[in-house]
């Protein structure tokens, strides 16, 4: 069986770092020179330096590149919550409104964030979380129809992703990337913000026993979400 490409990439890295080529801190190749590299897409390459940088291995600088971590460094994962307990926690009146529920065919990121051949058939759900009627939170999500083929007819008026997610297919492990972005076109229409207004946006991925179930895209308008946690290093 070949071994696929981002794997052979992850394994390049992982001997430059282990033979000394590249020492603790030290700049790595870009995704473009690591595509031209192994003659695979950038997309390819993007995804074996995420993965590495989700295990520990690799720090990734927005505008500057990525480094081998700091060997000394610590961790930590932010605690994955319903939205909806959040709010009412908090004292809100949360609901939610279905925007879309369909069925596609996995793009290359889609399908390199699930772990799944381009073309699989995936679930798509689109839905807007409301904090006393106020749009708080635009949830796009991607679901492996092969290990969740009920995602489809699920009404997620009565129950959050989240919570489906939990009680099918418990969480093991997450990972999640935060950014800062503008809101722009429709997303500016559902969470009834100006153009170009700031937005925090996170991407996480879940995974079950079975594998990664889930890919979601979260944004958020600035000024009515903010995110926190608490870690405990040893």
């Amino acid at each position: 069986m070949t071994t696929p490409k981002f794997t052979q990439i992850k394994d390049h890295i992982r001997g430059q770092i282990e033979s000394g080529e590249l020492p603790e801190l030290a700049r790595v190749a870009s995704e473009n020179e690591l595509a031209d590299q192994f003659q695979v897409s950038r997309m390819t390459a993007r995804r074996a330096l995420q993965e590495l940088t989700e295990e520990g291995v690799l720090s990734r600088a927005k505008g500057a590149g990525t480094f081998v971590a700091s060997f000394k460094s610590q961790s930590s994962v932010l605690q994955i919550r319903s939205i909806k307990d959040e709010i009412n926690e908090n004292g809100g009146d949360y609901s939610a409104q279905l925007l879309q529920l369909t069925s596609l065919a996995a793009n290359e990121e889609i399908a390199n964030n699930l772990h799944i051949a381009i073309g699989s058939k995936v679930f798509q759900s689109l839905i807007l979380h409301k904090n006393n009627d106020l749009p708080v939170q635009l949830e796009q999500r991607f679901v492996d129809a092969g290990l969740l083929p009920d995602y489809g007819e699920q009404d997620f008026h009565r129950i959050t992703p989240h919570e489906y997610l939990s009680n099918v297919a418990p969480l093991t492990e997450a990972s999640q990337e935060i950014y800062a972005v503008v809101a722009k076109g429709e997303v500016c229409e559902y969470l009834q913000t100006p153009e170009q207004s700031a937005c925090l946006q996170i991407k996480r991925r879940t995974w079950s026993r079975t594998g990664v179930v889930s890919f979601a895209i979260l944004t958020s308008p600035g000024d009515r979400y903010r995110l926190g946690g608490h870690s405990v290093f040893n």
